[in-house]
């Protein structure tokens, strides 16, 4: 049976999600801007899913707006912030392991005069807040700083980003990409103090093609989509309903968070002890990091070839994230690990449904690995 153990670049469909989907497919397909019966049947079905993701998240409904996912809920968010702000300053901080669809944001913004401040983070992979707080200042427009790092699973002191802020005096928004926290910690995001704030819908089971994107109330930023003003105008064009109500579905399913949060830490030390005994096995996540990722390197061998072992007796890990497949890990890089480290990286990424016996089985073929790639 397969063991897949690559939840941070996506996660099975939840069967609620499936039969929500299908329902919407089948019984409720009209087009929610509609004013006849099946139109309106579809709103309502629209507005319930705004109202299940602001309860995960504890903001107000009219607080949530659905995207295509986590990627277009982060260029929304800078572009938008940016452009509405942009009389007011020129400085952007962000970190130095920001997830791609950040960093090519921040890295477009470059090319048109802003000045973006990527601080370093420290062997754990987190940003030092006493580094933000020397950089914030009366021309910081925006701050945008991920919640859990997706390769290491490092989680950010986002809570004190508005101290810093308000402290400096500064006009800066505050972004939160929370991809990677959504569903797997507690979230609130009045107590997080962020002004936006981006989450998926199949990181945590539901289909692909659908997220959402936290805005404060309050908060304006301008829409980088012309059209015909769904979603308030921020994110025009014909909701994907489908995708939005499975997204809802599988949302839904989020409960005893902390409950799951300790299981997940049972199961991660357990696996973690596991790979301590193996020849060559360093662990690259630190202690304090999100439990649902494991990143560790087997010294001498590069991840492609362990990657390939592990897959050919259907155990699916990764070496980093999926959406910066080819590339040497900047998450890594930037946490100071050797190249050597870096190029044997593997990530293990668990979900809520995985067990104690498949990790052990993992860790033995890993141990099988070692001994058997390093024959060749």
């Amino acid at each position: 049976m397969a063991i897949y153990l690559d939840n941070s670049a996506t996660t099975p469909l939840c069967e609620s999600a499936k039969k929500k989907i299908a329902y919407m497919l089948d019984e409720c397909w009209a087009n929610p801007s509609s004013i006849h019966h099946l139109g309106v049947r579809a709103k309502d079905e629209l507005d319930n899913a705004r109202k299940i993701i602001a309860e995960k998240i504890s903001a107000r409904e009219d607080e949530v707006y659905f995207t295509s996912g986590g990627t277009e809920s982060n260029n929304i968010a800078i572009f938008g912030a940016v452009q509405k702000l942009r009389k007011r300053g020129n400085k952007i901080i962000t970190s130095s392991v920001e997830h791609p669809s950040v960093e090519n944001c921040m890295k477009a913004l470059e090319t048109q005069g802003f000045n973006v401040v990527r601080l370093p983070v420290d062997k754990s992979g987190k940003i030092n807040i006493q580094d933000l707080i020397k950089e914030v200042d009366e021309k910081t427009i925006l701050v945008s700083i991920m919640f859990v790092n997706n390769e290491s699973g490092a989680i950010n002191p986002i809570q004190l980003i508005r101290k810093a802020v308000l402290m400096k005096n500064s006009p800066a928004l505050i972004h939160c990409d929370a991809v990677q926290a959504f569903g797997k910690m507690p979230i609130k995001v009045q107590k997080l103090g962020v002004d936006l704030m981006s989450i998926s819908s199949h990181k945590i089971h539901g289909p692909k093609g659908a997220g959402a994107l936290f805005v404060r109330k309050g908060v304006n930023i301008v829409s980088p989509v012309s059209g015909g003003g769904q979603e308030k105008g921020l994110r025009s064009g014909t909701e994907a309903m489908p995708a939005i109500c499975g997204f809802a579905a599988a949302a839904e399913e989020i409960t005893e968070i902390e409950k799951n949060l300790e299981n997940v830490k049972f199961l991660r030390d357990n696996f973690v002890e596991k790979l301590k005994s193996i020849d060559s096995v360093v662990i690259n996540s630190a202690h304090d990091a999100l439990p649902y990722i494991v990143n560790f390197s087997v010294v001498g061998i590069p991840s492609q070839p362990m990657i390939n072992f592990l897959s050919e007796r259907e155990i699916y890990v990764s070496g980093g994230s999926a959406c910066a497949k080819g590339h040497r890990s900047t998450a890594l890089v930037n946490a100071g690990l050797t190249p050597e480290r870096i190029d044997s990286a593997i990530r293990v990424s668990l979900s809520k449904y995985n067990t104690v016996e498949e990790l052990e089985l993992t860790a033995e073929n890993i141990a099988l690995a070692v001994k058997m790639l390093r024959r060749v």
